[in-house]
Protein backbone atom coordinates (compact mmCIF):
# COMPACT_ATOMS: atom_id res chain seq x y z
CA UNK A 1 0.00 0.00 0.00
CA UNK A 2 1.58 3.41 -0.95
CA UNK A 3 1.95 6.36 1.31
CA UNK A 4 -1.74 7.85 1.86
CA UNK A 5 0.30 11.46 1.69
CA UNK A 6 1.21 10.57 -1.82
CA UNK A 7 -2.37 9.50 -2.84
CA UNK A 8 -4.23 12.75 -1.46
CA UNK A 9 -1.81 15.11 -3.22
CA UNK A 10 -3.55 17.87 -5.62
CA UNK A 11 -1.51 17.71 -8.46
CA UNK A 12 -3.49 15.36 -10.77
CA UNK A 13 -6.56 17.61 -10.70
CA UNK A 14 -4.38 20.72 -11.09
CA UNK A 15 -2.01 20.02 -14.26
CA UNK A 16 -2.85 21.66 -16.54
CA UNK A 17 -3.40 24.64 -14.49
CA UNK A 18 0.40 25.10 -15.12
CA UNK A 19 -0.32 25.63 -19.19
CA UNK A 20 -2.94 28.36 -18.85
CA UNK A 21 -0.78 30.59 -16.38
CA UNK A 22 2.59 30.58 -18.70
CA UNK A 23 0.48 32.95 -20.56
CA UNK A 24 -0.36 35.33 -17.86
CA UNK A 25 1.11 38.48 -16.72
CA UNK A 26 2.81 38.24 -13.47
CA UNK A 27 1.23 40.18 -11.62
CA UNK A 28 -2.56 40.02 -13.44
CA UNK A 29 -5.88 39.29 -11.79
CA UNK A 30 -6.43 36.07 -13.14
CA UNK A 31 -3.00 35.33 -11.75
CA UNK A 32 -3.77 35.65 -8.16
CA UNK A 33 -4.54 32.55 -6.06
CA UNK A 34 -7.97 33.09 -3.75
CA UNK A 35 -7.93 31.18 -0.51
CA UNK A 36 -9.22 31.68 3.11
CA UNK A 37 -5.70 32.84 4.04
CA UNK A 38 -6.11 36.12 1.93
CA UNK A 39 -9.52 36.54 2.07
CA UNK A 40 -9.64 39.15 5.13
CA UNK A 41 -7.25 41.43 2.26
CA UNK A 42 -9.49 40.50 -0.57
CA UNK A 43 -12.41 41.91 1.41
CA UNK A 44 -10.71 45.42 2.33
CA UNK A 45 -9.31 45.90 -1.01
CA UNK A 46 -12.94 45.31 -2.50
CA UNK A 47 -14.34 48.23 -0.27
CA UNK A 48 -15.04 51.67 -2.08
CA UNK A 49 -13.69 53.37 0.62
CA UNK A 50 -11.08 53.16 4.00
CA UNK A 51 -11.38 54.77 7.51
CA UNK A 52 -9.13 58.04 6.72
CA UNK A 53 -8.19 56.80 3.20
CA UNK A 54 -5.54 54.01 3.81
CA UNK A 55 -5.22 50.48 4.09
CA UNK A 56 -2.23 48.47 5.50
CA UNK A 57 -1.59 44.87 4.13
CA UNK A 58 1.26 43.14 6.14
CA UNK A 59 2.25 39.25 6.41
CA UNK A 60 4.75 36.98 5.79
CA UNK A 61 6.90 36.96 2.17
CA UNK A 62 5.68 35.12 -0.25
CA UNK A 63 1.78 35.57 0.75
CA UNK A 64 0.73 37.78 -1.87
CA UNK A 65 1.43 41.47 -0.83
CA UNK A 66 2.80 42.71 -3.31
CA UNK A 67 0.75 41.00 -6.12
CA UNK A 68 -2.26 42.60 -4.43
CA UNK A 69 -0.64 46.09 -4.83
CA UNK A 70 -0.25 45.41 -8.60
CA UNK A 71 -3.72 44.58 -9.16
CA UNK A 72 -5.08 47.26 -7.22
CA UNK A 73 -2.81 50.07 -8.37
CA UNK A 74 -3.98 48.99 -12.01
CA UNK A 75 -7.99 48.90 -11.22
CA UNK A 76 -6.96 52.71 -9.47
CA UNK A 77 -4.81 53.89 -11.86
CA UNK A 78 -2.47 54.43 -9.37
CA UNK A 79 0.94 55.51 -8.03
CA UNK A 80 2.79 52.15 -7.64
CA UNK A 81 6.62 52.98 -5.92
CA UNK A 82 8.80 51.19 -3.76
CA UNK A 83 9.07 52.85 0.09
CA UNK A 84 12.52 52.46 -0.64
CA UNK A 85 12.59 54.62 -3.50
CA UNK A 86 10.41 57.90 -1.76
CA UNK A 87 12.67 61.34 -0.97
CA UNK A 88 12.21 64.50 -0.69
CA UNK A 89 14.24 66.96 -2.16
CA UNK A 90 16.06 70.17 -0.55
CA UNK A 91 13.45 72.19 -2.33
CA UNK A 92 10.60 70.21 -0.54
CA UNK A 93 9.82 68.18 -3.91
CA UNK A 94 9.14 64.99 -3.54
CA UNK A 95 10.11 62.19 -5.44
CA UNK A 96 10.45 58.33 -6.59
CA UNK A 97 13.94 57.76 -7.45
CA UNK A 98 14.87 60.71 -9.60
CA UNK A 99 11.05 61.07 -10.98
CA UNK A 100 9.00 63.90 -9.64
CA UNK A 101 6.21 63.25 -8.12
CA UNK A 102 3.61 66.01 -8.56
CA UNK A 103 0.89 67.28 -6.41
CA UNK A 104 -2.15 65.77 -8.17
CA UNK A 105 -5.10 63.39 -6.55
CA UNK A 106 -4.03 59.79 -7.79
CA UNK A 107 -4.27 57.09 -5.50
CA UNK A 108 -1.02 55.30 -4.08
CA UNK A 109 0.15 52.10 -3.63
CA UNK A 110 3.49 51.59 -1.80
CA UNK A 111 5.13 47.82 -1.01
CA UNK A 112 7.77 47.29 1.41
CA UNK A 113 6.88 49.92 4.04
CA UNK A 114 9.75 48.71 6.05
CA UNK A 115 12.20 50.03 4.04
CA UNK A 116 11.04 53.13 3.91
CA UNK A 117 13.48 55.59 2.57
CA UNK A 118 12.48 58.93 3.88
CA UNK A 119 10.18 58.88 6.76
CA UNK A 120 9.42 62.51 5.41
CA UNK A 121 8.54 61.82 1.72
CA UNK A 122 6.14 59.49 3.48
CA UNK A 123 4.38 61.40 5.52
CA UNK A 124 4.15 64.25 3.10
CA UNK A 125 2.33 61.49 0.77
CA UNK A 126 0.39 61.00 2.79
CA UNK A 127 -1.08 64.30 3.92
CA UNK A 128 -0.85 65.00 0.73
CA UNK A 129 -3.32 62.16 -0.47
CA UNK A 130 -5.57 62.36 2.67
CA UNK A 131 -6.50 66.22 1.97
CA UNK A 132 -7.10 65.08 -2.08
CA UNK A 133 -9.64 62.65 -0.48
CA UNK A 134 -6.75 59.53 -2.38
CA UNK A 135 -6.57 56.54 -1.00
CA UNK A 136 -3.23 54.81 -0.40
CA UNK A 137 -2.87 51.33 0.00
CA UNK A 138 0.31 49.93 1.55
CA UNK A 139 2.17 46.45 2.46
CA UNK A 140 4.81 45.32 5.17
CA UNK A 141 5.45 42.02 6.56
CA UNK A 142 4.68 43.74 9.93
CA UNK A 143 1.98 45.62 11.08
CA UNK A 144 2.71 49.27 11.87
CA UNK A 145 2.07 48.65 15.91
CA UNK A 146 5.63 46.84 15.28
CA UNK A 147 6.68 49.69 12.87
CA UNK A 148 10.18 51.16 13.93
CA UNK A 149 9.58 54.91 13.08
CA UNK A 150 11.26 57.92 14.40
CA UNK A 151 8.63 60.47 13.16
CA UNK A 152 5.66 60.70 15.75
CA UNK A 153 3.79 62.40 13.08
CA UNK A 154 4.62 59.71 11.17
CA UNK A 155 4.15 56.23 13.60
CA UNK A 156 0.55 57.86 14.83
CA UNK A 157 -0.51 58.16 11.62
CA UNK A 158 0.27 54.74 10.33
CA UNK A 159 -0.96 53.59 13.78
CA UNK A 160 -4.07 54.67 12.64
CA UNK A 161 -4.50 52.64 9.96
CA UNK A 162 -6.83 49.67 9.21
CA UNK A 163 -4.88 46.45 8.63
CA UNK A 164 -5.52 43.22 7.07
CA UNK A 165 -3.22 40.35 7.43
CA UNK A 166 -2.32 37.55 4.99
CA UNK A 167 -1.56 34.25 6.86
CA UNK A 168 0.76 31.15 5.21
CA UNK A 169 -1.04 29.93 1.99
CA UNK A 170 -3.28 26.85 3.03
CA UNK A 171 -2.17 23.24 1.28
CA UNK A 172 -4.85 24.17 -1.77
CA UNK A 173 -3.38 27.67 -2.27
CA UNK A 174 0.22 26.26 -1.70
CA UNK A 175 -0.07 23.63 -4.37
CA UNK A 176 -1.35 26.24 -7.16
CA UNK A 177 1.28 28.15 -5.83
CA UNK A 178 3.93 25.71 -6.92
CA UNK A 179 2.77 24.95 -10.41
CA UNK A 180 2.20 29.20 -11.01
CA UNK A 181 6.04 29.79 -10.30
CA UNK A 182 6.66 26.67 -12.25
CA UNK A 183 4.69 27.81 -14.93
CA UNK A 184 6.34 31.43 -14.69
CA UNK A 185 9.47 30.11 -15.49
CA UNK A 186 8.90 27.91 -17.96
CA UNK A 187 10.35 24.95 -16.07
CA UNK A 188 8.66 21.28 -16.98
CA UNK A 189 8.88 19.18 -13.69
CA UNK A 190 7.47 15.72 -13.87
CA UNK A 191 4.40 15.43 -11.70
CA UNK A 192 6.20 12.82 -9.02
CA UNK A 193 8.43 15.44 -8.59
CA UNK A 194 6.04 18.28 -7.96
CA UNK A 195 4.29 16.05 -5.44
CA UNK A 196 7.70 15.27 -3.45
CA UNK A 197 8.48 19.18 -3.31
CA UNK A 198 5.08 19.99 -1.90
CA UNK A 199 5.37 17.38 0.73
CA UNK A 200 8.72 18.34 1.38
CA UNK A 201 8.97 21.95 1.60
CA UNK A 202 7.97 23.70 4.43
CA UNK A 203 4.60 24.89 4.54
CA UNK A 204 5.28 28.62 3.19
CA UNK A 205 4.95 30.91 0.27
CA UNK A 206 8.31 31.95 0.56
CA UNK A 207 9.85 28.53 0.62
CA UNK A 208 8.10 27.50 -2.45
CA UNK A 209 9.21 31.13 -4.28
CA UNK A 210 12.87 29.93 -3.15
CA UNK A 211 13.03 26.66 -4.22
CA UNK A 212 11.47 27.48 -7.53
CA UNK A 213 14.25 29.88 -8.43
CA UNK A 214 17.02 28.07 -7.13
CA UNK A 215 15.61 24.93 -9.04
CA UNK A 216 15.75 26.77 -12.16
CA UNK A 217 19.30 28.57 -11.96
CA UNK A 218 20.29 25.45 -11.17
CA UNK A 219 18.96 23.44 -13.74
CA UNK A 220 20.19 26.64 -16.38
CA UNK A 221 23.71 26.39 -14.66
CA UNK A 222 23.97 22.15 -15.40
CA UNK A 223 21.50 22.84 -18.56
CA UNK A 224 19.67 19.12 -16.66
CA UNK A 225 16.21 18.86 -16.33
CA UNK A 226 14.63 19.17 -12.56
CA UNK A 227 15.03 15.78 -10.93
CA UNK A 228 14.58 14.39 -7.40
CA UNK A 229 18.49 14.25 -7.51
CA UNK A 230 18.58 17.61 -8.27
CA UNK A 231 16.09 19.26 -6.32
CA UNK A 232 17.73 17.49 -2.75
CA UNK A 233 21.07 18.74 -3.66
CA UNK A 234 20.03 22.48 -4.51
CA UNK A 235 17.40 22.83 -1.66
CA UNK A 236 19.02 20.84 1.33
CA UNK A 237 18.43 23.36 3.73
CA UNK A 238 14.65 23.92 2.70
CA UNK A 239 13.94 20.59 2.29
CA UNK A 240 12.15 18.87 5.97
CA UNK A 241 13.53 14.78 4.80
CA UNK A 242 15.99 15.58 2.67
CA UNK A 243 17.10 12.17 3.19
CA UNK A 244 13.94 10.42 1.56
Amino acid sequence: MGDKREQDTPFSVQAQLALDLQQKRHFSAERFIAGGSNASARAWLARPQWPEGRLWLWGPAGTGKTHLLHIWAAEQEAILCEASALSCAPDGALRVGQQILEASAVPLAIDHIERVGSEVALLHLLNRAHAAGQRVLMASRHPPARGDFALPDLASRLRATVTAGLEEPEDNVRATLLLSLLAERQLVVPQSVTEWLWRRLPRTGEALVQAVQRLDEAAMAQGSAISRSLAMNVLKDLLKDEHL
